[in-house]
């Protein structure tokens, strides 16, 4: 992926001095082993480094300190291995600005009953040094996850990589830099979104650029280049007779070329991770840009359509943490309604990202009827079968909601007239249920469509954030969704109130 860190993750394990020093020299010890056990673990994307033993406020205090000022770190994972009085922590938690789960776990995995005595109780007290530390976070509101089980218990690793995964995309916003090419589509509300509360809450700064800006950057695209990646195409896709080299139309896909080769390069100088573009502002351009944004966020850029610049933030975050596979910005767009069973087909104009693909996508070109230019060129394919979800992050004025359906994927009817990448799912808890929830919650069209990312990981991600998080699923009624928005409607007025 373009622009992608490996951050790491440090691990703090807390005690205190009543123990002495023995004790103490054992806890370290062993918090630096559960370190060794989780790092073997194959499930965990980010490195995790035993950073230290704190006893006392000011040892906490100052690696909260370090956290924050470390460029390098993308979060703290916090455990109690005996009990470690919370006020000490206090201070530290209070200027701490890195995301951090709290691992309730404890050093040996079985209890030795025939040999227990009081100092092995003394020692191994994480039963209720981690309660006394959930207290302090609760009582300071402070937002995280909590694992619980044996360090050693493959659904902790699981349960943590999720949490890793989303704090490595929070990671990713911080400082991050995305590109307007243009405004949004004119009169539509939802891609709309106020771009300074959003650099102020998510970490992220979104500006535009003119169209013209490109331009210069695709005309600057040398022949020789453009000759490269046209034969690169033909080895990796199926390009339709007429856009193959010496076909009637193989000047329109090295159009194409050279808008991806300006493009990247505009992203590139730029340390741009994210772009929008829409075809109500192509000045100086032939084709409003088809493979040139599948291909581009194939490396791994977030994208929106129509000037969509919250999907396209949602979209890089949600392929940080997919680890740039399988992906895409999507669009529901028309629905099967079949008495059989209904289904959504989802799609775009053109931009459907080729992670996606099920197999070996075709390059084609056709009319789009929209935006009043050349034909563009696209990559044609079905997504594949399987668990998917959709996203959607949305302003609502006083707050932000990401909202998330739970969907499976089935095959994709034979479409011989539509020449778009395409996927078909069905909701859950079904199509009528899904459909009024997320025009209830203020979903918006546009989407983050994903194989990989979990409910759970944008869940984690929404926590770290600090926002409003609506998840449809199989699990949900409309009575009970109706009556949480409601509730929350209070709490995130008043939230910000009762934080003392």
């Amino acid at each position: 992926m373009k622009l992608l860190a490996s951050p790491e993750i440090w691990f703090v394990c807390g005690s205190q001095h009543l123990y002495g020093p023995g004790p103490l020299k054992q806890v370290a010890e062993n918090a630096s082993a559960v370190v060794d056990g989780l790092s073997k673990s194959k499930k965990l994307p980010l490195k995790i480094v035993f950073k230290a033993l704190v006893v006392t406020p000011d040892e906490i205090t100052n690696v909260m300190l370090e956290a924050n000022n470390a460029t390098n770190c993308a979060g703290l994972i916090l455990w109690m291995h005996t009990f470690s009085p919370s006020k000490m922590w206090i201070r530290g938690l209070s200027v701490l600005k890195k995301p951090f789960l709290h691992l309730h776990t404890q050093f040996n995995r079985d209890l030795p009953w025939n040999t227990i005595d009081m100092d092995f109780m003394n020692l191994n007290q994480a039963a209720h040094g981690d309660r006394e530390a959930g207290f302090i976070h609760t009582r300071m509101r402070l937002g995280r996850k909590v694992v619980v089980g044996h360090w050693s218990d493959p659904e902790v690793h699981e349960r943590i990589a999720a949490w890793q995964r989303a704090a490595r995309a929070w990671h990713d916003w911080q400082g991050a830099r995305f590109v307007r090419f243009g405004d949004n589509m004119r009169q539509v509300a939802v891609t709309e979104g106020d771009k300074v509360a959003t650099e102020i809450k998510f970490g992220y700064a979104v500006n535009t650029h003119g169209v013209g800006d490109l331009v210069e950057k695709v005309n600057a695209a040398t022949d020789a280049d453009v000759n490269a990646l046209c034969a690169d195409y033909e080895k990796i896709y199926a390009v339709v007779k007429p856009l193959r080299k010496g076909g009637a139309r193989h000047e329109e896909l090295r159009y194409s070329a050279r808008l991806e080769l300006g493009m990247g390069a505009f992203l590139e100088e730029g340390g741009y991770k994210g772009f929008t573009d829409t075809f109500e502002d192509l000045h100086g351009l032939k084709q409003l840009p088809g493979m040139a944004t599948q291909r581009l966020m194939g490396q791994g850029y977030g994208f929106g359509g129509e000037g969509d610049w919250k999907t396209a933030t949602l979209v890089r975050a949600m392929k940080v943490m997919a680890g740039g596979e399988r992906t895409s910005f999507m669009e529901d767009y028309t629905y099967h309604m079949s008495p059989k069973g209904h289904q959504v087909l989802g799609s775009h104009m053109l931009e459907i990202c080729p992670s996606i693909a099920s197999g070996k996508a075709a390059v084609e070109i056709h009319p789009l009827g929209i935006g009043g230019k050349d034909d563009p060129v696209r990559l044609v394919f079905d997504a594949p079968t399987g668990e998917a979800l959709n996203a959607s992050l949305v302003d609502l004025g006083n707050r932000f909601r990401l909202i998330v359906n739970e969907v499976k994927a089935v095959k994709t009817p034979k479409l011989p007239k539509l020449p778009v990448a395409r996927a078909v799912w069905e909701c859950k808890p079904d199509f009528k249920t899904a459909c009024a929830a997320w025009i209830y919650a203020g979903g918006a069209h546009h989407t983050g469509y994903s194989y990989v990312v979990t409910t759970e990981m944008l869940e984690d991600f929404a926590t770290i954030a600090g926002i409003e998080t609506v998840v449809i699923n199989a699990d949900t009624t409309l009575s009970q969704l109706k009556q949480d928005l409601r509730n929350n409607e209070v709490y995130y007025h008043l939230a910000q109130g009762i934080r003392v």
